[in-house]
């Protein structure tokens, strides 16, 4: 008999989110928009809620702003993810006086298609499925 409490169970749609997450190919990137799109349910708060609370073990890396800017306060763990996978990055332009790159979203912005690895040049941005 094991004394030690259960932990509660995960909320559905946090379940679906990090469903989704796990989806994203390495090297690929989907907004919290995109995901909630992609569920048809939610909108990009809630996606992020999920992310922040329970998507430590999902590929948090992959769910991103859609303006590319790194995750505030990861930005170094997430930028080691995403060149140890190949995502598609811009380097910050000068006069931002930011150091930090940012992703380049036309090319690792992932749609949902089948492949979509970083070499397979499709670059698409997401659309509705239905």
């Amino acid at each position: 008999m094991n004394d030690e409490p259960e932990a509660p169970a995960l909320p559905e749609y946090a379940e679906r989110v990090l469903e989704v997450a796990e989806m994203i190919p390495p090297g690929r990137v989907m907004t919290y928009g995109d995901v909630a799109e992609w569920l048809e349910e939610g909108g990009p708060r809630q996606v992020g809620r999920v992310m922040a609370l329970y998507g430590g073990g999902a590929p948090w890396w992959r769910v991103v702003r859609a303006d590319g800017a790194l995750l505030p306060g990861h930005e170094l763990r997430a930028l080691g993810h995403y060149r140890a996978e190949g995502t598609p990055l811009r380097t910050a332009p000068r006069q931002s006086g930011d150091h930090l790159p940012r992703l380049d979203m036309k090319r690792a912005r992932w749609d949902g298609a089948a492949g979509g690895g970083p070499g397979d040049g499709s670059g698409q941005t997401h659309t509705a499925h239905t």
